[in-house]
């Protein structure tokens, strides 16, 4: 039997949703980009602890994959190759339907992501009030179209209302990305090579954004590079970008 036919609502709350059977089997969905990954790791966190007998998979592009690889409350990461044809998005399909998966989270919101959570077959979806997609969850929770002065962090929690989720606290619900051991043994490697203390305070400036409308002017990078080099003799400016 699976587990969401044991699914009640709460008396205190119907809206609240509960599972007399513990080990659920859940899926989040979140494709695109680094940041917006990150932004969804207190969430998980918070989903693991509500539920901290499910297994939880994530489903992530590529890119973005490194950042819950080693997260330590997913249990799977499934990837969704971005432009990899017709065949590929099939299997992807297939192997969702046959993880039987009993509660799906679309934490993105678009017109890819919505159709897979649809297609995931879960019985419990969740997602946001979206024009034309809405009809592809079963719980779906409000977001104003207009900018608004709120943390992504924020937005994301909203589709753990279903869930009975007590509101994050900034103190305790910090983003999380664990570090690769590698890749901090070749970082370390690199910053010894340029001659830096291990005293000596670090700048990191990445000077890209993958749209345009992201991009901050790069005469302000500047400043704020010549500013703290300016400030502290020991303080190293490192510049990053992407291709």
């Amino acid at each position: 039997m699976r587990s969401w036919e044991g699914l009640t609502q709460s008396s205190q709350n119907p809206q609240i949703l509960k599972f007399s059977n513990p080990h659920i089997r859940l899926l989040l969905v979140r494709l695109r980009e680094i940041g917006d990954v990150v932004f969804t790791t207190p969430a998980v966190r918070a989903l693991e602890k509500r539920f901290p007998e499910a297994h939880i998979s994530y489903l992530v592009e590529p890119a973005a994959a490194p950042i819950v690889a080693t997260n330590p409350h997913i249990d799977e990461v499934i990837i969704a190759p971005r432009g990899a044809g017709l065949a590929s998005e099939v299997r992807l399909v297939r192997r969702l339907r046959s993880a039987q998966f009993d509660v799906a989270i679309d934490f993105h919101g678009g017109p890819r992501a919505s159709l897979l959570t649809w297609l995931s077959g879960a019985p419990i979806r969740v997602g946001y009030e979206v024009k034309g997609r809405s009809w592809m969850y079963t719980r779906r929770v409000g977001r104003p179209r207009e900018l608004r002065a709120r943390h992504s962090v924020l937005n994301q929690w909203d589709l753990l209302t279903p869930f009975g989720i007590d509101p994050p606290r900034s103190d305790l619900d910090a983003v999380e990305m664990r570090v690769d051991p590698a890749a901090a043994t070749s970082i370390a490697q690199r910053i010894t090579h340029a001659g830096i203390a291990a005293g000596d305070r670090l700048a990191v400036v990445h000077v890209s954004a993958g749209n345009p409308f992201r991009r901050w002017p790069i005469d302000s990078f500047v400043a704020v590079a010549t500013g703290l080099a300016a400030g502290d003799s020991r303080c190293h400016v490192i510049v990053t970008s992407g291709p």
